[in-house]
C-alpha cells in the first residue's frame, strides 16, 4: 500500500498565526521533555472497531491501514514536523526505557524513509521486535512512533490507542484484554492529554468501554470530546437514531468540549489515499440528506473538527503552560538532590584516592574524638536519642563494662553459699556450706595423691577454682560481641557521615567489615587466652588480701560470745543460774556454752573446709583482676585502639589501585544513573527556558534578559495569565 500525505487536511488545525504556541510544545517535545513531564496531546480511543482508526486517518490526513490491524495492537505515536527534507522516521520507545537493556532490539530499533512506501513493511518489523507475533502476545505496551517531517507539515502529535476490548476470544487471551485496558487508561490519565473518546454508533453506547474509562478519569469530563461514527449504519428515523443524535447534543453523557459526528469511508469497501480527497464531499452530502442535519453544522464533519481541535488544543497548551513551569521546577528541583547525593564523578585514580583521602581523614579525626570521650562537632547528635549515644562510643563501652563487671560478680560463680534452701537455684547454684563441704570431700577422694590424710592437696583448690569459675567464658564472649556489635553500628555512623551513600556501602563492605571481622577474631583469642591463664595454671595471687582472709579468726572465744550475749540483753553478768526474763527463765550460761561449743570435725572435714575457704578467698580476688584485664587487654587494645587506623590515610596510601577505584569509582549503574539525571536535567532546563521565554514574551510583550529568564509566571494570577495571553494570540476564551 502506498501511503500519501494531505498537508491540506490540516491547515484547519494549525493555522500560521497559531504555529508559535505548538512550535513551544513542539520544541519541548523535540528537547525530550515529554519523557519526564506529560505535554499536551490529542489521545484517540475506542473500543475495537469503532472506527477510530478512520478518526485518525480523517484528522491528520495520513490514510492508516484500518483493516490489516497493524496499528492497533501497540499504541501509535504519529508526530508530525516541519521539516526542510520530507521524510519517515519510525521507532520503538519501550514501555519502561530505564528498566530495559541498551541491547534490546527495541532500543536500537530505529529506521528512516523518504516516502511511505515500505511503512507498512516497517511496522510488520516493529512487532517481532517488540515480540507480537501469531504464536506469541498479540499486544504491548511499547509505543510506535512515526514521525513525519516536511517543509509544509505543522506541528501535531496524535497517540492512536489500541481498540478497547470487550471479552476473551480464541486469538485473544483474558491478559490481552487486561493489558490493552491497563495501557488505554495510562494514557487517558494523562492530565494534559484530550481526549477523543470514539463511539460507534454500530452498536449500543451504553456498553462500550471508551465511555466509562473517559468518566473515570476525567470526572468533570473538562478535558473529553466525544465522537460518534458511523452514523450511516442506523436506520433513519429509528429510535436508535433519535438516541444517538441526543447523544450528540450532550444530553445522555455529558461533555464540557461536546460530541461530533463523523461519516468516515467504509473500510471494508474503499482503500487507498486517493479516496481521502473525496471522503469529505461523501460525508457532507450524508448530513446534508438525513436526520443529522437538526444539529449545527459545527459539530457535523471533519472540516469542523479540526477547527474545533485546533481552537481545543491550543486553549489546553494556553492552559497548562504555567503548571508545566512549575512541574518542571519540581523536577528539576528532584534531579538536582539525586545528583548532589552520587557526589562528584571520579573519572582517574588520582580523583578516587584523593576522595578517599578526604574521607580517611574526617573518619580518623571523629573516630578519635569519640573514643577520647571529646564529643564536638556536628557529627555528635543529643545524647538522648539513641542514634546520638550510639555516636558516643566511648560513653557506650563504659557502660557496657560497667555491665560486664556486674553480671560477672553475680552470675559469674557456678555455686553460692546460703543458708536458704529454698531459695531458686538456678545460676549460680545456692548451697549450704555444709553440702559444699561434701562436694569438696567428693574431689578430695578423686584427686588424692601422697599427701597424709587431713592434707588437701594443692591442685584441688586449682580443680574447684576452675568449676567455680566455668561461668567466665560465656560471660566473657558474649561482652566482647556486645561491644564489637556496638562498635560496627558506631562506625557505620561514622562512615554514613563522611561518605556518600556509594562510597560509604563499598568502604563498609570491603574495608570497615572484614577489619572488624578480624578485630573480633583477636579479640576472642585473646579472651580465651586470658581465661587459659586462670583456668589452665595453678592459681597464683601475692594479693595481701588474700592472705588476710586465710587467716582471719574463724570462729569466736566463748568470752567474746558472752561479751556479745551480755551487751545485747543488757545484763550485769552471766551467771550459771537461769534469770527471768520476759515472763520466762533463761539459762544464758547454757547459751554461751552452746554458741562456743566446738564440734570437732574429721581431719578430712577440716581439710574440707579449708580448701573452700582458699578457693573463695583466691576467687574473690581473681574475679576482679579478670574483670579489669579483660576490660584493658580485650576492649581496649583489641577493639578500640585499632579503630582509628581502619581507614587512615596511610591506610588509603597502602590501597591498591584496584581497591582504590572499587571503593571510590563509580559503578555502571552510578554513571548511567549520573548521565540520565545529567541529560535529565540538560532538558529540563531547555525546556523551562522554553516555557518561560515563551510565556514572558507573549504575556509582557518584551524580550527577556538573562536575569528575566530565571523568573516564572508564578506571581501572576493563573487566570489572568490564561486570559491575556488567548486573548493577545486571538483564540476563544469561551467553552464550544
Amino acid at each position: 500500500m502506498v501511503l500519501s500525505f494531505n498537508a491540506e487536511t490540516l491547515n484547519g488545525l494549525c493555522s500560521k498565526d497559531q504555529l508559535e504556541l505548538l512550535d513551544a510544545i513542539d520544541r519541548l517535545r523535540l528537547q525530550g521533555v515529554d519523557h519526564y513531564i506529560s505535554l499536551p496531546q490529542i489521545i484517540v480511543c475506542g473500543d475495537q472497531s469503532s472506527g477510530k482508526s478512520s478518526v485518525l486517518e480523517a484528522i491528520s490526513g495520513v490514510p492508516f491501514p484500518v483493516k490489516s490491524n497493524l496499528c492497533t495492537c501497540f499504541p501509535t505515536e504519529l508526530v508530525l514536523r516541519r521539516a526542510p527534507e520530507t521524510g519517515v522516521t519510525v521507532s520503538i520507545i519501550p514501555d519502561d526505557p530505564p528498566k530495559t537493556p541498551t541491547q534490546d532490539g527495541r532500543h536500537n530499533f530505529h529506521k528512516e524513509l523518504e516516502g511511505f512506501e515500505g511503512f507498512p513493511d516497517l511496522v510488520e518489523k516493529a512487532k517481532e521486535a517488540m515480540g507480537i507475533t501469531a504464536s506469541g502476545k498479540a499486544f504491548s505496551k511499547d509505543r510506535l512512533r512515526v514521525e513525519i517531517s516536511g517543509p509544509d507539515r505543522p506541528h501535531l502529535t496524535i497517540i492512536d490507542m489500541p481498540g478497547l476490548i470487550h471479552s476473551e476470544t480464541k486469538s485473544q487471551s483474558l491478559a490481552d484484554v487486561k493489558l490493552v485496558r491497563k495501557v488505554v487508561k495510562g494514557y487517558m490519565k494523562q492530565p494534559r492529554s484530550i481526549i477523543l473518546a470514539v463511539v460507534s454508533a454500530k452498536n449500543d453506547f451504553a456498553n462500550q468501554v471508551v465511555l466509562n474509562f473517559a468518566r473515570e478519569v476525567d470526572k468533570r469530563g473538562s478535558r473529553t470530546m466525544g465522537v460518534i461514527t458511523k452514523p450511516d449504519t442506523l436506520v433513519e428515523g429509528s429510535g436508535s437514531e433519535a438516541l444517538y443524535i441526543s447523544l450528540a447534543r450532550n444530553n445522555q453523557v455529558n461533555f464540557d468540549l461536546g460530541w461530533h459526528v463523523l461519516k468516515n469511508l467504509d473500510s471494508e469497501t474503499q482503500k487507498g489515499s486517493s479516496l481521502l480527497s473525496h471522503r469529505n464531499t461523501e460525508e457532507a452530502l450524508f448530513f446534508s440528506k438525513s436526520s443529522w442535519n437538526e444539529l449545527p453544522s459545527s459539530m457535523l464533519g471533519i472540516n469542523e473538527l479540526r477547527k474545533k481541535l485546533s481552537n481545543v488544543l491550543l486553549r489546553q497548551i494556553a492552559l497548562e503552560l504555567p503548571s508545566l513551569i512549575r512541574e518542571i521546577n519540581l523536577k528539576l528541583d528532584e534531579s538536582r538532590e539525586e545528583l548532589e547525593e552520587l557526589g562528584e564523578p571520579r573519572r582517574t585514580h588520582d580523583e578516587q584516592r584523593l576522595k578517599l583521602l578526604q574521607i580517611s581523614e574526617e573518619f580518623q579525626s571523629l573516630v578519635e574524638r569519640s573514643i577520647n570521650g571529646t564529643y564536638n562537632g556536628a557529627f555528635f547528635e543529643d545524647a538522648e536519642t539513641p542514634q546520638g549515644y550510639q555516636e558516643r562510643i566511648r560513653a557506650v563501652i563504659q557502660n557496657m563494662n560497667k555491665q560486664f563487671a556486674d553480671e560477672l560478680m553475680k552470675h559469674g560463680h557456678r555455686r553460692e553459699i546460703s543458708s536458704d534452701n529454698n531459695k531458686p537455684s538456678t545460676n549460680p547454684e545456692f548451697v549450704t556450706r555444709d553440702k559444699f563441704l561434701d562436694h569438696v570431700e567428693i574431689m578430695m577422694q578423686k584427686t588424692r595423691g601422697r599427701e597424709l590424710p587431713g592434707i588437701s592437696s594443692p591442685m584441688v583448690i586449682a580443680d574447684l577454682f576452675q568449676q567455680q569459675s566455668s561461668p567466665w567464658e560465656q560471660i566473657a564472649q558474649d561482652h566482647v560481641k556486645k561491644v564489637w556489635d556496638a562498635v560496627g553500628e558506631f562506625l557505620e555512623l561514622v562512615v554514613t557521615y563522611v561518605a556518600d551513600t556509594s562510597i560509604g556501602d563499598a568502604l563498609i563492605d570491603k574495608i570497615a567489615q572484614p577489619a572488624l571481622n578480624r578485630l573480633l577474631l583477636s579479640a576472642k583469642a585473646k579472651t580465651n587466652k586470658l581465661l587459659d591463664s586462670h583456668r589452665r595454671l595453678h592459681p597464683i595471687t601475692y594479693n595481701q588480701a588474700y592472705a588476710e582472709t586465710i587467716h582471719s579468726p574463724c570462729r569466736p572465744s566463748r568470752d567474746e560470745i558472752s561479751e556479745i550475749v551480755r551487751n545485747f540483753f543488757g545484763l550485769n553478768s552471766i551467771e550459771k543460774t537461769s534469770v527471768y526474763l520476759y515472763d520466762k527463765y533463761y539459762n544464758f550460761s547454757d547459751l554461751v556454752d552452746r554458741l562456743a561449743k566446738r564440734t570437732e570435725p574429721t581431719i578430712e572435714r577440716r581439710a574440707a573446709s579449708e580448701a573452700l575457704d582458699r578457693m573463695l578467698a583466691y576467687y574473690n580476688i581473681a574475679v576482679k583482676r579478670f574483670i579489669d584485664i579483660i576490660a584493658t587487654e580485650v576492649i581496649e587494645q583489641k577493639i578500640l585502639m585499632p579503630l582509628s587506623d581502619i581507614l587512615s590515610p596511610v591506610a588509603v596510601f597502602k590501597m591498591s589501585p584496584e581497591l582504590v577505584e572499587l571503593i571510590a569509582g563509580e559503578s555502571q549503574e552510578s554513571r548511567k544513573k549520573r548521565e540520565e539525571l545529567t541529560k535529565k536535567i540538560d532538558v529540563l532546563r531547555k525546556g523551562l527556558k522554553t516555557c518561560q521565554h515563551f510565556m514572558n514574551a507573549k504575556l509582557r510583550g518584551e524580550p527577556l534578559s538573562p536575569l528575566d529568564e530565571a523568573q516564572t509566571t508564578a506571581d501572576l494570577d493563573h487566570n489572568d495569565e490564561v486570559t491575556q495571553f488567548m486573548s493577545a494570540n486571538g483564540f476563544e476564551t469561551d467553552d464550544e
